[in-house]
């Protein structure tokens, strides 16, 4: 194969595996953000991941499916927000717990209702995100690098992955740019200046919650009717975890996020490039090595060996309102 169609072949796979990554991420900003820790990441985008492949198989449309994995996603975040912040429960174990509900529950629902061994059936093209040709993509594709990219990495990608890399700068602005934005730093820093100047802390977490189910709804969607065309059971394999260290390494910010998440959708891809390929002087190596390699660089990170990253203040402290 010509080096060019390796490098945009690589260029492309990444891409499309860094999008549930980027959703994730995304998600866990705005919840830790104001002050709540979201282990349940993993748990939500497998909830909405199998709700999506099972309501765009009964319906035939992806949009419903994709609300139907939004939806789903959006109650394990309410169900996260009333453990950690009405009940003031310990954050870690409730999104702990949420995980293995999801896990738990899409496989005995899948076996009870398809008896695929927890899969849901084939979807077909119909019920998929399916990938968009761009004007000229084809006659660009004979071209050189530029002109592969664009068909190869630009063109042909679903609607979702777009989507991604558009929520990108408006959770910039939302963040950094809006009354919102300025309510959700502060309640991550300092709940009790934020509830003294009026404000729901509560309400405000809460709605944090919401939007990271929502955001987990499009993660999870993409596994499985739009890179997929089935669920499959653990078929986000700890994706959840990758993109929480995505965002510890991106410091809570959310262009850096990008970046991270990129960087291990490259990881990611260059694991699937390197199966059965011979290194120089050194022969096969296992294939295992090379799929472990974005799971290494995530504890690494956790870890803290990359630089220091201090999250929000009040991360995972319940607020008792002051009487």
């Amino acid at each position: 194969m010509h080096s060019i169609d390796i490098i945009v072949g690589m260029l492309g796979s990444t891409v499309r595996l860094s999008i549930p990554l980027i959703f994730t991420a995304l998600a866990g900003l705005f919840s830790e953000r104001s002050g709540v820790l979201d282990i349940g990441l993993e748990g939500k985008m497998l909830a909405s991941a199998f709700a999506a492949a099972v309501v765009a198989y009964y319906t035939g449309s992806p949009w419903l499916g994709l609300l139907g994995g939004i939806l789903i996603s959006i109650v394990f975040s309410i169900i996260h927000g009333y453990a950690s912040i009405t009940a003031r429960g310990n954050q870690i174990v409730s999104g702990v717990a949420l995980n293995f509900v999801a896990g738990g529950l899409a496989a005995v629902l899948g076996n009870a209702w398809f008896r695929q061994g927890g899969r849901t059936p084939q979807l077909e093209n119909t019920a998929r995100f399916t990938g968009i040709e761009f004007p000229g993509a084809e006659a660009a594709s004979q071209m050189g690098f530029f002109g592969k990219f664009y068909a190869g990495v630009i063109s042909g990608q679903n609607i979702l992955v777009y989507l991604a890399f558009i929520t990108v700068p408006i959770v910039w602005w939302v963040v950094y740019k809006t009354r919102f934005g300025l309510r959700l730093r502060a309640v991550g820093e300092n709940p009790g200046a934020v509830d003294t100047a009026g404000i729901s802390v509560t309400w405000l977490r809460y709605r944090t919650a919401i939007i990271a189910g929502f955001l987990c709804g499009f993660a999870g969607t993409y596994l499985s009717i739009a890179q997929s065309a089935s669920f499959i059971n653990n078929m986000s394999a700890g994706k959840g975890f990758i993109a929480l260290a995505a965002l510890i390494f991106a410091k809570w910010r959310p262009v850096p996020v990008l970046f991270a998440c990129l960087l291990f959708g490259f990881l990611d891809a260059f694991s699937n490039f390197m199966q059965g390929k011979a290194i120089p002087l050194v022969g096969e190596v296992p294939v295992q090595f090379f799929q472990a390699l974005p799971y290494i660089l995530t504890c690494v990170l956790l870890a803290g060996f990359i630089g220091t990253a201090r999250p929000p203040k009040a991360g995972g402290i319940p607020y008792t309102k002051e009487r």
